[in-house]
């Protein structure tokens, strides 16, 4: 599929089984997966619509759904071993979604030979779309994506809320992020945070967003100091940040985080 097809999907799913249910949820239509983990009908829905889609258009691809991967525990070792495959979160933040929030997104990552190549982020509520590819750029609604220079204070924010207001060295304080990776990555292309940093890094969560952010002159690499790298095994955390520098930079003062 050419990448604007696959937009086009991501929109038209949206239009179709998100955007009717958004503010308007059925308590049974909602569900938790684990406690505090929520997933709702529209997240289902979507992803089968998506995985359908990319799934008859690349037969021999691997396509790794966040829902379909919490019902079946061998598919995010079928993921790692594949030669293609695709990543779908059908609504990140699930948890934005629920409550009301325009902050949550639809995202779908493609990874061949164990790099990432194109990424979709389509913000359904705020009607805007974040593309990538591999060399050819970030893209937000059709315009170039290049981050903005650092300002004299970095910024930095989290999605681990007991690490929210604690400082790494001299730096700022963390806030919270948009608790949504699929609004997290463009905001920290856009230079509205610096560096963000997660305990958990499931796929479907960062791969479209690291492209995103690299393609912009950005870096992600892990608490351990090593580049991220979308087939391995889920690191105990990730950085992403605006550049390298400000990743070495980050990743040296972890250690100032309890629980590191």
């Amino acid at each position: 599929m050419e990448t604007d097809e696959v937009l086009t999907l991501l929109v038209d799913v949206a239009e179709e089984v998100i955007d009717p249910r958004f503010r308007d949820l059925a308590d049974e239509e909602i569900a938790e997966k684990n406690p505090g983990d929520l997933v709702t009908v529209a997240d289902r829905e979507a992803e089968a619509r998506i995985t359908g889609v990319l799934g008859a258009a690349y037969p021999e691809a691997l396509i790794l759904g966040e829902e379909a991967t919490a019902a079946d525990a061998t598919l995010m070792k079928r993921y790692q071993a594949a030669d293609h495959a695709f990543t779908v979160d059908p609504v990140d933040g699930t948890k934005n979604f629920v409550h009301g929030s325009k902050d949550h997104a639809v995202m779908v990552g493609e990874v061949r030979r164990g790099e990432v190549v194109r990424g979709w982020i389509w913000q359904p509520q705020h009607k805007v779309a974040y593309v990538v590819e591999r060399g050819a750029g970030a893209w937000r609604d059709g315009e170039r994506l290049t981050r903005p220079p650092l300002g004299d204070e970095l910024r930095g924010v989290t999605s681990r809320r007991s690490w929210i207001g604690r400082a790494l060295g001299t730096l700022r304080a963390l806030d919270l992020t948009w608790v949504c990776c699929g609004v997290d990555y463009p905001k920290l292309v856009e230079g509205e945070a610096d560096y963000a940093l997660y305990r958990k890094a499931k796929p479907w969560d960062h791969v479209p967003g690291s492209l995103l952010l690299a393609e912009a002159g950005g870096y992600v690499g892990t608490f351990d100091g090593v580049p991220y790298h979308p087939l391995a095994d889920p690191p105990a955390g990730l950085v992403a940040a605006a550049d390298r520098a400000t990743y070495d930079l980050v990743q040296g003062l972890l250690d100032n985080l309890p629980g590191v």
